[in-house]
C-alpha cells in the first residue's frame, strides 16, 4: 500500500525500513517476498536515495544524478531479488574514455582490454600485470586490510603515476577511494567492474525506481514518502535494549525490527542515540570517518540538437599528475562526463552530467556570496572543458544547473553531504549494529566497497538475511 502524507499508520510490522535507497529497497523487497510484513519510510518525496533524478520544465529535461555505470553483477542481483523485466534493461556501456595530459585512451573496461593496455600502451611486463590482477580477483571484503591503494599500486607498478592513474581514477568516481584508503576498497570494486565491463540501466533512473516501486507494492510492502523518522524507539529486552519501532511526527509506529538505510553516523548518533549502546561501541563508532562528497553540473541539449558520439563515460583531467589533493580541490580540473544519448533514456534528448569529487568543508565554509561565485565558476570551468571534447556545444545547451555537497546534504540528509557513506572502518560498525542492540540493523553506503548501485543492493540482501534470522529467533 502506498500511504499518503496525511495518512496515519496504526499497523504493527515485522520490519520497518528507514530510507528508500537501493539497499533499503532491495532489503524490503526480499523480506516481503519471504512473507514478512514490511513498512518502508522515506523522508524525500520519491524513492531511490542517491539513485535519483530531477525534472526541469525549462528545456524539458530529465537529469540522472548518479554516474550511470555499475558492474555486470547488477543483472544477477536484479533478476534474483527484483524481476526479469528490470534485469533485461541493463546494458553494457562500451565507450569509456580517459583524457588527460598523460594519455588519451578508450576502453570497454574488461580484464582483457585493461591487460592489453597495460602491456601494449604502458609497456608493463606481462607477468607483473597477471600477478596484479590475480591478487585483485582473490580479494574479499572480510579480509584484513594489508596495504593502502597507493602502496598496492606502487608495489606492482613502482613510480608509475600514469599507470596508477589509469587503474585508480575510475574507481575514485565510483566510490570515493583515494590513494590513502585500504587497498581492499579498490581491489574488490575494480575486479567487479573488470569481469565484463561497465553497465547501465536503459530508460533512466526514474524508470528503474518506478519499476522497483511497482514490484514492492505488488509484494505488499507498505510505503510512505515524506516521512522523516525522528528517532528509533527502544525498550528493555531479555538481552538489554531492543528496537521496537520508530517515531514519526511524534507518533510511534511499532515493529519487531528496524533496518536503517540512512547514513551510519546519523543512524547511531541521531536516530538511535548513543545512550542505547555500550560505551566501548560508541568509542569505536566515533572513530569512523565519513567519506567525501561530490559536485555535479547538469547540461541539457536543446530539443532538435544533437552531439556526436564522444563516449559514454569520460574521465577527463587537465592535471599533469594524479594526486588525491587535486581530485578533492574545489578548483579541480578532474571530472567525469556522463553522456546520456537518446537511447540511454529511451527519448530524443541529449544530456551531459559532469561530476567531481569534493570536500564538504570547502563549500560549507563559504559565505552566500562566495558560494554563488564558486558555483558559477565551476559551471564555467565545466563548459570550457566539455567544449574541448565537443567544440561548439555551449551554443547547443539550453539548461545549466549545478549541485554541491550542500545540495546533497539538503536532499539526502547524509552527514557532510557524503556521497559514499563512510570509510572502510564503518563496515564493521554497520554489520555489527544488531549485535549491540537487538532488532536494530543497518544497510547503506559503508566501507566504500558497499558503495555504488550494485554494492548498495547487495548489502541490502546481506542485511535482510540478518533481519530474517532475528525475526525467526524472536
Amino acid at each position: 500500500m502506498l500511504f499518503k502524507k496525511k495518512d496515519e499508520i496504526t499497523s504493527e510490522y515485522e520490519t520497518i525500513i528507514i530510507g528508500g535507497g537501493l539497499a533499503g529497497l532491495t532489503a524490503a523487497n526480499k523480506l516481503a517476498k519471504n512473507g514478512r510484513k514490511v513498512l518502508l519510510l522515506e523522508a524525500h518525496n520519491k524513492l531511490g536515495g542517491f539513485a535519483t533524478w530531477f525534472k526541469r520544465a525549462q528545456g524539458d529535461h530529465i537529469f540522472d544524478i548518479s554516474l550511470h555505470g555499475f558492474p555486470v553483477g547488477m543483472i544477477k542481483t536484479c533478476k534474483k531479488y527484483w524481476n526479469k523485466d528490470i534485469a533485461s534493461r541493463i546494458v553494457q556501456l562500451k565507450g569509456v574514455r580517459f583524457v588527460n595530459p598523460m594519455y588519451s585512451l578508450q576502453s570497454d573496461f574488461t580484464v582483457d582490454d585493461f591487460k592489453s593496455k597495460l602491456t601494449d600502451h604502458f609497456k608493463c611486463p606481462t607477468e607483473q600485470v597477471e600477478t596484479f590482477f590475480n591478487e585483485l580477483m582473490n580479494m574479499n571484503y572480510y579480509d584484513a586490510p594489508k596495504m593502502t591503494n597507493g602502496e598496492l599500486l606502487n608495489h606492482y607498478f613502482p613510480d608509475r603515476n600514469d599507470v596508477h592513474r589509469f587503474l585508480l581514477e575510475p574507481i575514485v568516481y565510483a566510490n570515493g577511494s583515494t590513494l590513502e584508503d585500504p587497498g581492499i576498497t579498490y581491489g574488490i570494486v575494480f575486479s567487479n567492474f573488470m569481469s565484463k565491463g561497465v553497465f547501465t540501466f536503459e530508460g533512466g533512473t526514474d524508470l528503474i525506481i518506478s519499476m522497483m516501486k511497482d514490484e514492492l507494492l505488488k509484494n505488499e510492502v507498505d510505503i510512505k514518502l515524506q516521512s522523516k523518522v525522528d528517532r528509533i524507539v527502544f525498550e528493555e529486552g531479555p538481552n538489554g535494549k531492543r528496537a521496537i519501532g520508530v517515531e514519526v511526527n511524534g507518533k510511534l509506529i511499532r515493529s519487531k525490527s528496524v533496518l536503517s538505510n540512512g547514513n551510519l553516523m546519523s543512524t547511531i548518533f541521531k536516530m538511535a542515540g548513543e545512550e542505547n549502546f555500550k560505551p566501548e561501541f560508541i568509542e569505536k563508532a566515533k572513530e569512523v570517518r565519513l567519506n567525501t562528497s561530490s559536485c555535479q553540473v547538469y547540461m541539457g541539449i536543446k530539443k532538435g540538437e544533437s552531439i556526436p558520439q564522444i563516449g559514454d563515460l569520460i574521465f577527463y583531467s587537465e592535471a599533469p599528475e594524479f594526486k588525491t589533493d587535486e581530485l578533492l580541490d574545489i578548483k579541480t580540473t578532474s571530472r567525469t562526463f556522463s553522456v546520456y544519448y537518446p537511447k540511454t533514456r529511451d527519448d530524443d534528448r541529449y544530456t551531459i552530467v559532469a561530476s567531481t569529487n569534493a570536500r564538504y568543508e570547502d563549500w560549507n565554509n563559504l559565505t552566500d556570496e562566495e558560494y554563488e561565485i564558486e558555483k558559477n565558476r565551476m559551471i564555467e570551468d565545466t563548459l570550457t572543458a566539455i567544449e574541448k571534447l565537443v567544440p561548439g556545444v555551449r551554443e547547443k545547451i539550453d539548461f545549466l544547473q549545478a549541485s554541491t555537497p550542500k545540495t546533497i546534504k539538503k536532499y539526502t540528509h547524509h552527514e557532510k553531504g557524503s556521497s559514499f557513506g563512510t570509510k572502510f572502518e564503518g563496515l564493521d560498525i554497520s554489520m555489527g549494529l544488531h549485535k549491540e542492540v537487538d532488532g536494530l540493523f543497518h544497510s547503506g553506503s559503508v566501507g566504500i566497497i558497499m558503495s555504488g548501485w550494485l554494492g548498495a543492493a547487495n548489502y541490502g540482501v546481506i542485511q535482510s538475511y540478518e533481519v530474517e534470522n532475528y525475526l525467526d529467533r524472536v
